[in-house]
């Protein structure tokens, strides 16, 4: 599979937040968010052709237990459902970060970190209106989430910017039909720099007062900045 980058670092966000893990990022989207932070593994993914076996040896030179397939989206990946099963029989606690586009098909996943995209993620004019339909035919498929949330465990993850992006989420997890407590739906500002992360914080960690959510902060933004490999 083409792999981005597999590096070792803090969890930066959801309920895992802080804990060591490694990152094994595979590049390849089929989204293009317009404020995506990781475009060399999406819009343009780039990496480095690698085998099952060159990866978990990358991934067991770090002392941590926890690891992270990220990307782009690990989903579309060949050959990531080998992966988190050799990982697995390995004892690692697997995160899987995924938009909830595509099923899980009885993958490997300890904390399935699903991250529903909202219709302000729709790409602007760098793209052409095929990519733009795709996105948002794709974007938000409530029967793969519902899915996603029958793994083990599962969170909730939704990048906002406005208030009107609260009352959207509301209505897509209505469309779940599923009773999803408060606690696993986790709103995070967008933004790559801490100032615009601030800027949002106020607001939006008081509707999470108000109905339970959880505040999700960026951790990696504040140690390190927007930058690879962290």
């Amino acid at each position: 599979m083409l792999i981005s980058e597999i590096f070792y670092s803090l969890q930066g966000e959801g309920e895992l937040m802080g804990v060591p893990s490694v990152f094994v990022r595979t590049s390849g989207c089929n989204l293009r968010c317009n404020w995506c932070d990781t475009p060399y593994a999406s819009w343009q993914p780039e990496g480095t052709p690698m085998e099952v076996e060159a990866i978990l040896a990358e991934v067991t030179r770090h002392p941590a237990k926890h690891v992270v397939l990220t990307g782009g989206e690990p989903m579309v990946a060949p050959g990531i459902h080998e992966l988190a099963f050799q990982l697995q029989e390995r004892g690692y606690h697997i995160t899987i970060e995924t938009a909830g586009t595509i099923l899980p098909r009885g993958i490997a996943c300890d904390l399935a970190s699903i991250s529903p995209k909202l219709k302000h993620s729709a790409p602007d004019a760098r793209l052409d209106d095929t990519w733009r339909r795709k996105h948002e035919e794709l974007r938000w498929q409530p029967a793969v989430v519902t899915a996603w949330m029958a793994c083990q465990d599962y969170q909730l993850k939704f990048v906002v910017s406005s208030e009107a992006d609260v009352t959207e989420l509301e209505g897509m997890l209505r469309e779940t039909d599923t009773a999803i407590p408060p606690s696993k739906v986790l709103l995070m500002p967008e933004g790559v720099t801490i100032e615009a992360l601030r800027s949002r914080a106020g607001w939006l960690g008081e509707v999470c007062k108000a109905r339970g959510y959880r505040y999700a902060p960026r951790l990696h933004i504040e140690l390190y900045g927007n930058r690879r490999g962290t």
